[in-house]
């Protein structure tokens, strides 16, 4: 899952998650929202919502801000309707991109993403053009100092993960997305807060990039990141330790 954890990794040097504090919650923000509005505003009824309750509270969200948002999406309160919707391209070095947005302007998101893409000499693409070369999974991640392999591995396999794989520094768990939630209780069960943890799509097979396509791949990842209508991006590159310190050098 080279892409899928380099990609974390990048975030983590970057500090996005501290440093981009309003940016993360105006993307919590819009999943629970959208979430609520698809399921029911009732986190025990609703396995979508009360993943990202989870995470809005993993960020430290103030509760006013989770019941507002929800209540937007059921109704109770007004608020801007958004539209999900996934785009697909090609970055640097010819690696795939899975681009998921919430936008009330499709048109504007569109542009915006066509832009940022030439600029690092990648391009949109057709849909289902790259779509078939991941698979969707429940995937999260560990940091390894924070538990031993053991205890890990059983309590994420006895709750229905499918693979505990090594990645350097952390432990990767993959599941079947119906899965996800059953894992992630019993890893958060052991004490633990992962790295990330979410439904993904995770690349099958993997582009290495290296020089200027890698340094490019990087920098479009970061302004992706940066983009308010881009909720989540998967890709298949694979880079360097050292390319990435190059790039956010």
């Amino acid at each position: 899952m080279s892409g899928h954890s380099k990609w974390h990794t990048i975030k983590h040097k970057k500090g996005a998650a501290d440093a981009k504090r309003g940016k993360v919650f105006t993307r919590i923000i819009k999943e629970l929202t959208v979430a609520a509005r698809a399921g029911g505003g009732d986190p025990d009824a609703n396995p979508r919502l009360r993943t990202v309750v989870a995470e809005a509270k993993s960020v430290n969200m103030p509760a006013d801000n989770i019941k507002r948002a929800i209540q937007r999406g059921t109704g109770e309160l007004p608020g801007v309707s958004y539209e999900e919707i996934t785009y697909e391209g090609y970055g640097p070095g010819g690696a795939a991109l899975i681009i998921e947005t919430l936008t009330d302007n499709k048109n504007r998101t569109v542009g915006e993403l066509r832009h940022l893409l030439t600029k690092y000499g990648g391009n949109l693409a057709a849909e289902n053009s790259v779509a078939w070369m991941f698979d969707k999974k429940g995937y999260i991640v560990i940091e390894k100092s924070k538990v031993d392999e053991e205890t890990l591995m059983a309590a994420a396999l006895d709750a229905g993960a499918d693979d505990m794989r090594d990645d350097e520094d952390s432990w990767e768990i993959v599941s079947a997305p119906d899965a996800f939630q059953k894992v992630l209780e019993a890893i958060r069960a052991l004490g633990l807060e992962p790295g990330a943890a979410e439904i993904a799509m995770l690349p099958q097979n993997y582009v290495k990039l290296e020089g200027k396509p890698a340094q490019q791949m990087v920098k479009l990842m970061s302004d992706l990141d940066d983009h308010d209508d881009v909720q989540n991006v998967s890709s298949n590159f694979d880079i360097s330790e050292k390319e990435i310190e190059a790039s956010l050098a």
